[in-house]
């Protein structure tokens, strides 16, 4: 889809753009060896588990089947919920440094980000004075939708009052790129931390 000349705003997807976040970070607390960890995130919580949670489905309806089949890791289990907050291992600094840059420059910023609606204040604590530069922020677990699912772009537009052209969308995910691609939203795939100064100000934002 074509897109408008120049974005005049932008939206950022959360986890691993404006804050890193790796489940490992946690688990390498629990499990001593790799092979555990590795085990344990590939056939137990894994990501396709936890994106029930992104949805909007409650940690204790959906940890108790896995509960039910992995008995002898209830505990392990139930850590993903009581210590979220050790998945999370702070601020990039490059993400930070362009927020600030943007608000400098008074141009409109908002966040849209898969996350259960019970952790994203945990989230917002970590970083407050950038995430408070953000007019808003479309949760996945208050929508009950997660990118990519075109429903979620459309509440973007609805709750911001903007068109797709308006806004530059900077996700880590090619799935979720590719979907507001589609839409027409400009779009930055965040690989690269040192990259994304020179990639938002070739769109003229900073």
């Amino acid at each position: 889809m074509t897109t408008a000349a120049s974005p005049r705003a932008v939206l950022w997807d959360v986890g691993n753009v404006i804050v890193r976040w790796d489940p490992r970070a946690l688990y390498a607390k629990i499990f001593k060896e790799p092979a555990d960890i590795d085990r344990f995130l590939s056939h137990v919580c894994t990501l396709d588990w936890h994106v029930e949670h992104d949805k909007g489905v409650d940690f204790v309806r959906n940890a108790a089947p896995l509960i039910a089949r992995f008995p002898e890791h209830e505990a392990e289990i139930r850590a993903w919920d009581e210590r979220f907050d050790e998945m999370l291992s702070g601020p990039i600094p490059e993400t930070a440094a362009v927020i600030e840059a943007l608000a400098a420059r008074d141009v409109p910023q908002f966040a849209l980000t898969n996350m259960p609606q019970s952790k994203w204040p945990g989230v917002q604590a970590i970083s407050p004075a950038h995430f408070g530069l953000f007019r808003d922020a479309i949760v996945s677990g208050d929508e009950k939708v997660i990118k990519p699912d075109r429903r979620i772009y459309e509440i973007v537009l609805e709750r911001t009052g903007l068109s797709a052209g308006d806004l530059l969308f900077i996700d880590d995910s090619a799935a979720n790129i590719a979907a507001a691609d589609a839409i027409g939203f400009h779009t930055h795939h965040f690989t690269d931390p040192a990259q994304l100064r020179g990639a938002v100000a070739a769109h003229g934002l900073i």
